[in-house]
């Protein structure tokens, strides 16, 4: 007894000389900073006009915190980390299928390919009814997507009525999708070899998504790409990284230096598929972060022709984090990215300048246009199997269903100059024209 008492006084007294410590070496205001949460806390929690749980005030101190440094930190909660999971990895659970204008009616308009509603036997205008019992107009905003994510190892038994008003049941059972990133992969040319496609952000996946796509072309005897990244907000530097490598032997890609830390990213010979290839990339005002990194590295190393207008200018790097059981992720700027000639292109630093890549062919563009092309970018290309019955269906009530490339006039520059001519019309900064 006296021996456990005397070990109890001997940690007593440890506790309170490492308190001591602490008190000394810890930075003079940190228990003072929670003090005065709490006490902010607790006047809001008594006097707000209405119940606010602790947790919702909490996470609105967190992202204040963060998300006051500067315009690109950014603290996600609990309910904004599955959107931003499926933005970096490239897929998402779900059924796979691309609804119809306005979706909560739940009309599909074609199934992903390879995906679990194709599977099933989902067809081109199948609507659905039901899922799991509960009638899909009967459902709240979300509530869907919500139920389709939820379902881990389970199916769905879903009722669902075919344009020409017959019932069926299928039981769908959802997946890990791949949210596809490369879209619109096409021939634009075929006499001269000349392909063209868009990346519309840059998820873990792209680099595969990207590969594909190439190898599609193969057999098309494509010999020259038009590569688009105009909207595109960027994503996972690495990714952009590895495309730039598809057609960069070797030097610099791209560098990041800040206050901690400074990293490189160098070619890789063995990754260069296509350094021969004939490039041409589409950027605009929307082109920003890794896709400015892409775009920036394959001008520099005289790669690729830039076609479009100035990019958006984001240099800034964020350092990823996630915090407790995937409750939170921080999104910290941690230092800026350099092109390999050493440009930096964060536009804030300094108010240096007012955009970021200039491109080496500047093409006059009107806002209108600009509007239609970026909602053709984010819009998905229907698998070859689908195509015949939207075509058909197009035709049977008159409307046009299937997304379709508007005016362009940055894609005809890009195709004139892969094919040995000027362009026809090209823009100076200062918004005048020439010929």
């Amino acid at each position: 007894m006296k021996r456990d008492l005397l070990h109890l006084v001997i940690g007593l007294l440890c506790g309170l000389l490492v308190a001591g410590i602490l008190r000394f070496v810890l930075p003079a205001g940190g228990e003072a900073d929670v003090v005065r949460y709490r006490e902010v806390r607790d006047f809001v929690r008594a006097n707000y006009v209405r119940d606010v749980s602790d947790q919702t005030l909490l996470d609105g101190a967190l992202h204040g915190m963060v998300e006051g440094l500067d315009r690109y930190s950014r603290f996600l909660d609990r309910s904004q980390v599955a959107d931003f999971e499926r933005e970096t990895g490239g897929q998402y659970r779900g059924i796979g299928v691309v609804f119809r204008d306005p979706p909560r009616e739940g009309q599909v308009l074609f199934c992903l390919a390879g995906s679990p509603a194709e599977r099933a036997g989902v067809r081109v205008g199948d609507r659905l009814v039901s899922v799991d019992g509960a009638r899909l107009a009967d459902l709240p905003e979300g509530e869907l997507a919500r139920r389709v994510s939820a379902a881990v190892g389970a199916s769905l038994d879903t009722v669902v009525v075919s344009r020409d008003g017959v019932e069926r049941s299928v039981r769908i059972e959802p997946l890990e999708i791949v949210d596809p990133t490369v879209r619109h992969a096409r021939v634009v040319d075929r006499e001269r070899g000349i392909a063209y496609l868009a990346i519309t952000s840059f998820s873990h996946r792209t680099p595969e998504e990207f590969d594909q796509a190439l190898d599609a072309f193969a057999h098309d005897g494509v010999r020259g790409l038009i590569l688009d990244v105009r909207g595109n907000p960027g994503g996972v530097l690495a990714s952009a990284v590895r495309i730039a490598n598809r057609f960069l032997d070797e030097g610099a890609v791209v560098t990041t230096e800040g206050r901690a830390e400074n990293s490189a990213y160098d070619a890789s010979p063995g990754e260069a598929r296509y350094a021969k290839m004939p490039l041409v990339v589409l950027i605009d005002g929307d082109s920003a972060s890794a896709s400015e990194v892409l775009a920036g590295a394959l001008q520099d190393h005289r790669a690729a022709v830039l076609v479009g207008s100035p990019s958006y200018g984001k240099g800034m790097v964020q350092k990823i984090r996630t915090f407790g059981e995937h409750d939170a992720i921080v999104k910290l700027t941690s230092s800026y990215y350099y092109t390999p000639s050493h440009r930096n292109l964060e536009r804030t630093v300094d108010k240096a300048w007012a955009y970021g890549l200039v491109p080496d062919f500047a093409v006059e563009t009107s806002a209108a246009d600009r509007k239609r092309l970026h909602a053709f970018l984010a819009s998905h290309s229907p698998p070859p199997g689908a195509l015949d019955e939207l075509r058909r269906w197009e035709r049977e009530e008159g409307v046009a269903l299937v997304a379709t490339p508007p005016n362009d006039r940055d894609l005809d520059a890009a195709l004139a100059l892969l094919c040995g001519r000027r362009p026809a019309l090209v823009a100076s900064l200062d918004g005048s024209a020439t010929r």
